[in-house]
């Protein structure tokens, strides 16, 4: 996903200077006033006054500023020490200290190599669910043959691993893909992405395409099918020329747009990622890993299963079983 920086406000300086002024009278204590130090009296006993020196050339700017520091720290500690509760200290925001949420799903994939035939059914329903245009494919499927010639080829079906350390998010520069906290699935808004690619780049798995504005003849002839909009993220988005997603980057969603109102996907009344659902050899394994009940945690029990780079460190949540 990466922080955002706060930008102060006028009244925010305010609040501080209130907190300030609620200090009490202390030997050496400075106040400023439009960055003009005036030296408060000493205090028998207390901390040396240290205005004259600065001004007689006997200390250092630096000396200056930590003697300062100390009588500042005496303050503070007299005022706490007295019950007392500094401004500043209270009116601060609850956003400040933001309570940790833990995440309600981490949705996932476990696909098994052994049972993929390499039909590419799960292909052409997500195409189809996603109404994805020439050369913008959310899953695809690698083939790799074996040394001998009777051997099953290896095929392996890629869609977005949705990484819990998405390197994809950290160098996006308007924030455009991001992490969602319900359930970790890593999406793109339209509407910020510039299409700078960027996250192209930095996605180690090759699960992002670009939409350069081609389509397939029976939207480009302006048939009903090309008036039909795109479910993908639940907004309906009619294709036009010079419009999102066109000129975006694109990438699998594991078909969020099927997600109740509470977040939760339903298999039995086919609200399932369209790969999934359609995999023929049943390969494609979707669920909750959150879930100990889940096909997909009870599958990482029971065998073993990689993931693709673990090295990197990005955390896929798509496992593999060979």
């Amino acid at each position: 996903m990466r922080s955002t920086g706060t930008t102060g406000t006028p009244e925010d300086l305010g609040t501080v200077g209130a907190g300030l002024s609620a200090l009490p009278a202390a030997a050496g204590w400075v106040k400023c006033d439009a960055m003009k130090l005036t030296p408060e009296p000493a205090v028998a006993g207390g901390t040396d006054d240290v205005s004259h020196l600065a001004a007689d050339g006997q200390v250092s700017r630096r000396q200056l500023l930590d003697r300062l520091v100390v009588a500042g720290a005496g303050a503070l500690a007299a005022t706490v020490a007295a019950g007392g509760v500094i401004d500043v200290i209270a009116a601060a925001p609850a956003a400040a200290a933001p309570a940790a949420t833990r995440r309600k799903f981490r949705y996932g994939m476990v696909i098994d190599t052994r049972r993929c035939v390499g039909c590419r059914a799960c292909v052409v329903a997500c195409k189809a669910e996603n109404k994805t245009p020439p050369g913008v494919s959310y899953n695809v499927v690698v083939e790799q043959a074996e040394e001998d010639a009777d051997d099953k080829p290896l095929f392996l079906a890629k869609p977005c691993f949705h990484c819990e350390q998405p390197p994809c998010v950290d160098v996006c520069p308007v924030s455009a893909t991001f992490k969602r906290e319900r359930d970790g699935i890593v999406v793109i808004d339209y509407d910020r992405c510039i299409g700078c690619r960027y996250c192209i780049a930095a996605c180690p798995y090759g699960a992002r395409t670009f939409d350069f504005g081609e389509n397939y003849p029976a939207v480009a002839e302006t048939t009903a099918y090309a008036a039909a909009p795109s479910a993908e993220y639940g907004q309906f988005r009619p294709r036009r020329e010079e419009a999102s997603p066109i000129g975006n980057v694109r990438k699998c969603t594991f078909c969020l747009h099927l997600q109740d109102e509470n977040g939760r996907y339903d298999r039995a009344s086919g609200r399932w990622p369209a790969c999934a659902k359609t995999c023929t050899g049943h390969a494609i394994h979707f669920g909750d890993f959150n879930d100990r009940d889940s096909e997909v945690s009870q599958l990482l029990r029971e065998r073993q299963a990689v993931r693709l780079k673990e090295e990197l460190g990005t955390e896929p949540n798509v496992y593999y079983l060979f």
